[in-house]
């Protein structure tokens, strides 16, 4: 009851900073809401805009939830989210003949591989020379980005070496899509399927529990006989898969390529998400449909209003500033409610 009440009140949070900021911009608040509603979910081409953003989104914050519940605080999920769709394209460029099903999971594997190493980089950097995992991240998001223009100019090029992109995978190749009309693809049920999978893991297994204890209290976790630095370490691997696995599933679901606008920030975006999602997998699922919606319905608002895309920026920084605030006045409240009363004994 505690957690349906805690979801109600952040869905409740979440409505008014997009209404603050739609009258911030001084925009019709009614009549805004409504374009945004009907641009999300109110036709078959919005609600497809809506899931395929969505899904990105919904990846990589599981990404940030099993890292951050260990206590790495992974800002990387931009660097290995193309990690990982580099690796899917090599896959392509060495294997271009495989069968297209077979292609298809070799890519996605090569992309949670690709994505875990990547991260895997910046965990060895913790654990084994206490270099802070916040900043070793930030700088590997540089070097991958840099990774991702050499490549797209270099080695990976397209054959006609005309543009700065790979290769066009096949149709075949691609993940399935519903309709020939939008751009929704398999690749959302599979994020939905990875969110479950990730709530069983951290909430139904033994693995899962000795995470969540690291992150919570290391001292606990090393008195029980574990090793927080191992569980740190494959905290961060798992992470990075997911991040990579978003990116493979950007890569065969969507752009069919890779490019320098490979990744649309979705790395980044994934943190205001997780923490929005209260690092639970249920949370980062209302959580990533929510900014999904966004972005597909600011698009609808763009075309009658003078807003931009850009107010989906704005809210998500409202709604982490306001997420962050009620935090922390509810941990205040707690403490002074654990204080016994003055003058008592």
């Amino acid at each position: 009851m505690r957690a349906l009440g805690r979801g109600a009140g952040m869905a409740v949070g979440l409505v008014l900073a997009l209404v603050i900021t739609l009258a911030l911009f001084g925009l019709p608040v009614g009549e805004s809401l409504r374009l945004i509603v009907d641009g999300a979910f109110g036709s078959e081409a919005g609600l497809s805009r809506t899931l395929v953003r969505m899904t990105p989104l919904l990846v990589t914050g599981l990404g940030m939830v099993i890292a951050w519940r260990a206590g790495m605080y992974n800002i990387g999920g931009e660097g290995q989210f193309v990690v990982g769709g580099l690796g899917g394209a090599l896959v392509f460029h060495l294997a271009p003949a495989l069968p297209p099903a077979l292609l298809n999971l070799a890519i996605l594997i090569a992309t949670i591989l690709g994505g875990a190493a990547y991260a895997g980089i910046a965990g060895w950097l913790e654990v084994k020379r206490g270099v802070p995992v916040v900043i070793s991240t930030i700088l590997l998001n540089f070097i991958a980005l840099q990774l991702l223009d050499w490549a797209v100019s270099g080695p990976l090029q397209e054959s006609k070496r005309q543009l700065p992109l790979t290769q066009a995978l096949p149709n075949e190749a691609m993940l399935q899509r519903f309709s020939r009309q939008t751009d929704l693809h398999s690749g959302a049920i599979l994020a939905v399927l990875v969110a479950l999978g990730v709530f069983g893991y951290l909430f139904w297994t033994r693995s899962g529990f000795r995470l969540r204890l690291t992150g919570a209290n290391p001292r606990a976790a090393r008195a029980s006989g574990h090793s927080p630095d191992a569980i740190r370490m494959r905290a961060m691997l798992l992470s990075g898969a997911l991040c990579g696995l978003a990116g493979g599933i950007e890569y065969t679901g969507i752009s069919g390529q890779l490019g320098m606008g490979f990744s649309q920030n979705w790395g980044f975006l994934a943190i205001p998400v997780a923490l929005l999602g209260g690092l639970h997998p249920i949370g980062v699922i209302g959580s990533s449909l929510y900014f999904g919606a966004l972005f597909a319905g600011t698009e609808n608002l763009a075309r009658f209003t003078k807003a931009g895309s850009t107010i989906v920026y704005v809210i998500q920084a409202v709604a982490v500033l306001g997420f962050v605030g009620l935090a922390a006045w509810l941990e205040d409240r707690a403490r002074k409610r654990a204080r016994p009363a003055e003058g008592e004994t």
